[in-house]
C-alpha cells in the first residue's frame, strides 16, 4: 500500500501539499448488499469540477486524504459496477472532517454494459485488415500467443519451430500493440498469455502508410490496456502438464489518478522443453540413420511499465519501457549409425550442452496531439532498443572402429542497438476525403563474434551489420456514394554495409544501396448493410534478415550445420487480393482471393559441406521469380444459443523455381515444382450454463512442397471447458491437447539426396489455469488517443 498512496502524493496538487493548513478528510466505504469493506475504491477531490487530489481506499475500506488547505471541495467515490456518490465537504474552521460510513451500491445499467472479453471472437474486414477480437472462445484454447495463433483464419505455427505464417508462407512481419520488437518473434510469442491478447489484425496487403517489409503482411497483436481510474489489475497462471510440467503466468497492473494513468505487466515462463526425431538418409555408399533427442530448460521476464499524461483533451504524452529476460540451458545428443560402415563413414556419438542468455531492452516516447479541426492528428515517436545474446557450447564426439573422440567449444556473442524516429500527420480535407504524410528513420547497427576452439586452434568470426533506412509516404482517400478508395507511395531508401571475417579468410563485404518506390491501391464497394467487396495491390519487400545473410553458424549436429548467405538479395512481390463479405441472421462469412509475383525469392536450401564428406549445411538462397495465388473463407455463426462456431479454410497454389544441388555429379540446375496446399480448422463452443462452457477445437494442415523436401500433413483435435466464478471476474479453464496424439512433423525428400524422417514434441498435453481481476474503478469518458487503441492503423507510417 505504501506504493500506491507514495503515486497518489505524487500527483497531489503542490500548494495543497506544502501548504500552511493540515486538513484532511476521512471515511469508510461499504458495499450495500453485503455490508463488507470495499478495497481499492477511487476516492477523487474536486475543488470546482477541478481535481485537486485523490486516493484508493486500503484493504479495511478506509481511506484519509490529508495535507488540505481550508477550501469547499465535492469528493466523489467511484468503483466500476457501483454507482458514483459524491460528498460535499466544508473544510474551514473545522480541520479534519470525517464522513463515517459511506454506502455505495451496484449499478446494474453500468454492470451489463462492462465486458472485459467478449465470449465470442468476432472477425470485422475493414478497407485494408481483417480485425479478429478475441473472445473466451479463443482464450480457452490457448496459454500463450504462440498457440492461440493456430486458431486463427490465415495463420499456422509451425509446432517444432514456432515460426509463424500468414497463407503458407513466413515471410510476415509481427508488430505487438503497432510496434516492432528486437525479440525473435518466436520467443516473444511464447511469452504473451493468450488471455492478454484484445485483438489480432491481419494486415494481409498493406497500404502504403506501412513499412513494406513481409511479403504475407502484417500481424498486429493488440493487448487489453486498462483506462479506468483508480488501482486495478489481472493475474493469469496456468500450468501445463506433459512430460515435464510447465508454467506461464502474468500480472498486469494499472493505476489511474487525474490526468496520469500508471501501468505494468510482469510474465514469466518456465518449464523443460523436450523433443525428438530421426533422418533417414540414403546417401549412395553412406546410407546411415541419425536419431536425435533434446531437452531445454525455459527461463523468461518479461516486463513492462508504462506511463501515460494527459496534459488535456488535445495533448497526451506516453512513455514506456520493455526488459525482457530469458535464459535457456539445453542439452543433446545425435546418434548415427551406417548400415555399411567403412574407414570414411563410421558411427558416431555427440553430446552437447549449451546456455543461452538474452536481455532486451526497449524504450519508447511518443507525443500525441488533435489539432482543432476534426480528426485532423499529429503524432511523434522516438523508440530506441538494445539486445544482447550470448551463447556458450560444449560438443563432445565420439567416433567408432577405430574409437577416438574430441572436445569442441563454441563462443557466441550478440550485441544490436535500434533507433527509430516517426512522425504521421493526417488530415480530413473534406467529409469524404483525408490526406495522410508520414516520415520514418531506422537506424540498426548489430555485431556478433564467434569463437570456435579445438584442439587444432580456435577460429575467430566476426559479423558487423549496419542498416540504415530512411523513407516516406503518402496516402489519399476518398468516399463517393457506396464507394471508396485510397491510393497512396512510399519512398524509401535502404542502405546496408555488412563485413565478415574469420581466421585465415579474407574479409568478406555486403553493401547494398537502394532508392524504391512502393505504390497502393485500395477500393471498396459497400452494397448494403449485408454485403461489402474490397479490391487491393501493393508492392511490398523482403530484405535479407540478419540471420540470413549471418556466416556465423547458428547451430550444428554431427552431419548438419545452418548458417546464413552474405549474397542473398532483397526479394520484392506485387500483391493483388479481392474480399467479399457477407452478414447473415447468424453470422458473418468473409471469402477472398489473392495472387503473388514474387522476384528473386529467399528460400531455404541444403547443400553439401565442402569441409565434412558427409555433412550438409543448411541455409538460404535467391530462386527464380515465382507467383503463388489461394482461395480462403472464414466465418463467425452462431447456430443456437448454446452452440457458436468460428472456422476457415485456405486453399494456395505456388509454383517454386530455383537451383539446386545434384547428388551425382555434385553440379548446381535449374528445378521447379508446382505446390497445392489446404489448411482447415473448426472451434465450435458450446454453452451449457452462464458460466461453464465446452469447447472442441479442430484443426488439419495438408502437406507442403519445396524444391528439395515434401512436408506432411498434421492434424489433431483439442477439447477443453471453461467455468466463472466470483460474478464473472475470475475465469478457470482445463484442456487437453491433442486428444488422439496425431501431432508431429514429418518429411521426405530426394535432393541432394533421398532423405526422409519425422520430429515429435510434447504435443500431447493437459493445461489448467485460473485468471482473475481485481481492483476497481470508473471508467473514463474522455476519449484516449487513437495510439492507445494500439492500432497498426493509428501510427502506420511508423512501421
Amino acid at each position: 500500500m505504501k506504493l500506491k498512496f507514495l503515486i497518489v502524493l505524487l500527483l497531489s496538487n503542490f500548494m495543497s501539499l506544502f501548504a500552511q493548513s493540515s486538513g484532511s478528510i476521512t471515511g469508510k466505504v461499504m458495499d450495500k448488499n453485503t455490508n463488507e469493506p470495499l478495497p481499492y475504491v477511487t476516492v477523487v477531490l474536486k475543488e470546482n469540477e477541478t481535481m485537486v487530489t485523490g486516493g484508493i481506499t486500503n484493504e479495511a475500506g478506509i481511506f484519509d486524504i490529508d495535507k488540505l488547505a481550508p477550501k469547499n471541495y465535492t469528493l466523489e467515490i467511484q468503483f466500476i459496477g457501483y454507482k458514483t456518490v459524491v460528498k460535499k465537504c466544508e473544510l474551514s474552521e473545522i480541520r479534519r472532517i470525517d464522513l463515517g460510513t459511506i454506502v455505495i451500491e451496484e449499478d446494474v445499467a453500468q454492470l451489463e454494459g462492462v465486458e472485459v472479453v467478449a465470449e465470442q471472437s468476432q472477425m470485422v474486414q475493414k478497407i485494408d485488415r481483417k480485425v479478429i477480437n478475441v473472445g473466451k472462445d479463443l482464450i480457452a484454447s490457448g496459454t500463450t500467443a504462440s498457440e492461440i495463433m493456430n486458431n486463427v483464419p490465415t495463420l499456422s505455427i509451425d509446432p517444432q519451430t514456432k515460426e509463424i505464417s500468414m497463407r503458407g508462407n513466413s515471410n510476415v512481419r509481427v508488430l505487438i500493440d503497432g510496434k516492432p520488437s528486437n525479440i525473435p518473434v518466436e520467443q516473444l510469442l511464447q511469452q504473451i498469455p493468450s488471455a492478454s491478447i484484445k485483438q489480432i489484425e491481419l494486415i494481409t496487403n498493406p497500404s502504403a502508410k506501412y513499412n513494406p517489409e513481409g511479403m504475407s503482411g502484417i500481424i498486429n497483436i493488440i493487448l487489453h490496456k486498462n483506462s479506468q481510474d483508480g488501482f486495478n489489475g489481472s493475474i493469469n497462471t496456468g500450468v501445463t502438464f506433459g512430460i515435464t510440467p510447465k508454467t506461464n503466468s502474468n500480472l498486469n497492473l494499472n493505476y489511474r489518478v487525474g490526468k496520469v494513468n500508471f501501468y505494468t505487466n510482469y510474465g514469466y515462463n518456465h518449464g523443460i522443453n523436450a523433443n525428438n526425431g530421426f533422418i533417414e538418409n540414403e546417401k549412395t555408399n553412406a546410407e546411415n540413420r541419425q536419431d536425435f533427442k533434446f531437452k531445454n530448460l525455459n527461463n523468461s521476464h518479461l516486463i513492462k511499465l508504462g506511463v501515460d499524461y494527459y496534459i488535456n483533451d488535445k495533448n497526451n504524452i506516453s512513455f514506456y519501457t520493455n526488459q525482457n529476460i530469458s535464459d535457456v540451458n539445453g542439452n543433446g545428443t545425435t546418434f548415427v549409425r551406417y548400415y555399411n560402415p567403412s574407414a570414411n563413414n563410421r558411427d558416431s556419438d555427440q553430446f552437447f550442452f549449451n546456455e543461452n542468455d538474452s536481455y532486451n531492452q526497449t524504450y519508447d516516447l511518443s507525443y500525441h496531439h488533435d489539432f482543432n479541426k476534426k480528426d485532423e492528428i499529429l503524432d511523434v515517436q522516438f523508440n530506441y532498443s538494445k539486445t544482447k545474446n550470448s551463447e556458450d557450447t560444449q560438443y563432445n564426439e565420439a567416433i567408432y572402429s577405430p574409437y577416438n573422440s574430441y572436445s569442441r567449444f563454441n563462443f557466441i556473442d550478440g550485441n544490436t542497438d535500434y533507433f527509430q524516429f516517426n512522425l504521421d500527420y493526417v488530415n480530413p480535407l473534406t467529409e469524404s476525403s483525408k490526406l495522410e504524410l508520414g516520415v520514418e528513420t531506422r537506424l540498426q547497427t548489430t555485431s556478433n563474434t564467434f569463437d570456435d576452439v579445438q584442439t587444432s586452434g580456435t577460429t575467430y568470426n566476426v559479423f558487423d551489420f549496419n542498416r540504415d533506412i530512411y523513407s516516406a509516404y503518402a496516402n489519399i482517400g476518398k468516399q463517393l456514394g457506396k464507394w471508396s478508395g485510397q491510393l497512396g507511395v512510399r519512398l524509401e531508401y535502404f542502405d546496408l554495409k555488412a563485413d565478415f571475417a574469420s581466421t585465415g579468410i579474407n574479409t568478406q563485404n555486403v553493401n547494398d544501396d537502394i532508392f524504391t518506390a512502393y505504390p497502393s491501391a485500395f477500393l471498396t464497394y459497400t452494397k448494403d448493410d449485408k454485403n461489402s467487396f474490397n479490391f487491393n495491390y501493393s508492392r511490398r519487400v523482403d530484405r535479407p534478415s540478419i540471420g540470413q545473410l549471418n556466416p556465423i553458424r547458428e547451430w550444428r549436429t554431427v552431419q548438419l550445420e545452418s548458417r546464413g548467405n552474405p549474397e542473398l538479395e532483397p526479394q520484392f512481390t506485387n500483391s493483388f487480393e479481392a474480399n467479399y463479405t457477407r452478414k447473415t441472421k447468424i453470422g458473418s462469412i468473409t471469402s477472398g482471393a489473392f495472387y503473388r509475383l514474387i522476384n528473386d525469392e529467399i528460400s531455404r536450401v541444403v547443400f553439401d559441406d565442402p569441409n565434412n564428406e558427409n555433412g550438409l549445411i543448411l541455409s538460404y538462397d535467391n530462386f527464380n521469380n515465382n507467383k503463388a495465388y489461394g482461395f480462403e473463407t472464414s466465418a463467425n455463426l452462431k447456430f443456437a444459443k448454446w452452440w457458436s462456431v468460428n472456422t476457415s479454410a485456405d486453399v494456395y497454389f505456388k509454383t517454386v523455381k530455383g537451383t539446386i544441388q545434384n547428388a551425382d555429379t555434385g553440379e548446381f540446375e535449374n528445378a521447379a515444382v508446382d505446390v497445392t496446399a489446404f489448411n482447415f480448422r473448426m472451434n465450435n463452443n458450446f454453452t451449457a450454463t452462464k458460466n461453464l462452457r465446452f469447447q472442441l477445437f479442430g484443426f488439419y494442415r495438408g502437406r507442403d512442397l519445396s524444391l528439395q523436401f515434401e512436408r506432411k500433413e498434421m492434424y489433431k483435435i483439442d477439447v477443453g471447458s471453461s467455468y466463472n466464478f466470483a460474478k464473472g471476474k475470475g475465469t478457470i479453464t482445463a484442456r487437453f491437447n491433442d486428444v488422439f496424439d496425431t501431432m508431429r512433423f514429418a518429411f521426405d525428400g530426394n535432393i541432394p539426396h533421398r532423405q526422409y524422417g519425422a520430429f515429435h514434441w510434447e504435443n500431447q498435453t493437459v493445461y489448467l489455469g485460473v485468471n482473475y481481476l481485481f481492483g476497481g474503478g470508473k471508467s473514463r469518458a474522455l476519449s484516449r488517443k487513437q495510439r492507445d487503441a494500439n492500432e497498426a492503423q493509428s501510427s502506420g507510417g511508423m512501421f
